[in-house]
């Protein structure tokens, strides 16, 4: 995969070369429709800003408050290629003129081979426009609030969610929150009894549909190409998914302790001098993990506050491939994207098996990512599963300011 990754840079002209050819045939500014082809059946539609500064184009994928900059606009042969910021996935666009672009998304974190057809088309109404003009004439139903949700349901794999949305008409924002973690920003359209969400940030492609009747939902879930499943509701304001401190426990010891090696290929130990009467967060992680990336970024700025009072952070990532090289390239990518100032370990491949292995002090790892606060004493006082970023609104502010308050005694100790 680094070979292919490789050529493409080497193949890929600068962006003058773009802005030359686009002088040529100039690409309208404004908001753009765009739409990836999961099935025959089922497309998953999302926005793109494009805009001109200083004679260079901007491109900016939308998904509800969410804003994803796309980098390194180029030209290969007669295509466009824009590269998500942070996850290892590109969009290669063709056969464009001033009004449409068509072409596919390329997730190189599932493979050189692993691509999805993608359309782009000047205009934007809605996210997901109506399909047939006597919708119109339906009041469109309410899924405004909080709803007790059921991911594969009536199967041994059946797992519970929160799904909280909020809708202004016909339009709908909000994500689902599971054990794990959320599925980020998503924005859609209500059709007459109909919800269609979507969220495409490079790493994952989330499409989901669903049909109310009586505040109950039944619904569909894909994931990009390769996975669909059943999803049910009913409206439930007082659901509550079980605390995610709870989930993750040590099971024989009050300490930490692992070797891995960092990002230069340096062996680390862990505990060692440098951390004693420090307060230390270990972040088990994935950079192809949008949550993970999410609490990353929380952390970073945790970092950059409270390091002179004594706060640490390591983050052991585990990655997709296995040649350690390739690990830790995706790390250092991700540490320079977000100027991440605290130490960054390889943990190895992207397998819960393993983490759970390096770390089997613990139960087990059951998601990427889980954190692990550990005291001045080096004794562990809170174990976090998963994260909830800042798409699912007040839960996310909740949390990082009750995290705050928790950092913040910890340091007063």
């Amino acid at each position: 995969m680094l070979k292919s990754v490789y050529y493409l840079c080497f193949v890929f002209l600068s962006f003058s070369a773009l802005s030359q050819t686009l002088k040529i045939k100039p690409l309208k500014t404004g908001c753009w429709s765009g739409s990836l082809s999961l099935s025959s059946t089922n497309n998953l539609r999302f926005q793109i800003e494009i805009q001109k500064v200083k004679k260079e184009y901007i491109f900016t994928v939308i998904n509800g408050k969410e804003r994803i900059e796309m980098v390194r606009p180029r030209i290969k042969s007669d295509s466009l290629v824009l590269e998500f910021p942070l996850f290892n996935s590109l969009l290669i666009l063709k056969r464009y003129d001033s009004e449409k672009l068509n072409g596919y998304w390329l997730n190189l974190n599932k493979g050189t081979n692993y691509t999805v057809p993608c359309a782009i088309t000047f205009g934007y109404t809605n996210r997901f426009p109506q399909q047939k003009p006597y919708i119109n004439t339906f009041q469109p139903s309410n899924f405004d609030g909080k709803w007790e949700c059921f991911f594969e349901p009536e199967t041994p794999d059946q797992y519970k969610a929160v799904g909280v949305f909020s809708q202004q008409n016909t339009t709908i924002e909000g994500t689902f929150l599971t054990e794990t973690g959320d599925y980020r920003f998503l924005e859609g359209n209500v059709i007459a009894d109909s919800l269609y969400l979507s969220c495409f940030d490079g790493s994952h492609a989330f499409l989901f549909t669903g049909k109310v009747s009586q505040n109950t939902i039944d619904g569909k879930f894909y994931s990009g190409k390769h996975w669909e499943t059943g999803w049910t509701a009913i409206k439930n304001e007082k659901f509550q998914l079980p605390n995610p401190d709870s989930l993750t426990y040590l099971i024989d010891t009050n300490r930490v302790s692992f070797t891995f090696k960092d990002i230069n290929g340096r062996s680390f130990n862990f505990p060692n001098e440098a951390y004693n009467n420090k307060v230390t967060i270990i972040q088990i992680m994935g950079t192809w993990c949008p949550n993970c990336m999410d609490e990353t970024k929380f952390y970073a700025e945790l970092y950059s506050k409270y390091k002179e009072k004594g706060l640490e952070i390591i983050s052991i990532g585990y990655e997709i491939g296995s040649d350690f090289l390739i690990q830790a390239e995706n790390i250092n990518r991700l540490k320079n994207r977000l100027n991440i100032e605290y130490t960054l370990l390889v943990g190895g491949s992207a397998n819960k098996n393993l983490a759970s292995k390096h770390f089997n002090m613990l139960n087990k790892i059951i998601s990427f990512p889980t954190s692990i606060v550990i005291g001045k004493d080096g004794l562990v006082r809170k174990i976090h599963t998963g994260f909830n970023g800042p798409g699912t609104g007040k839960y996310y502010e909740d949390y990082t300011q009750e995290t705050i308050i928790f950092i913040e005694k910890l340091l007063n100790e």
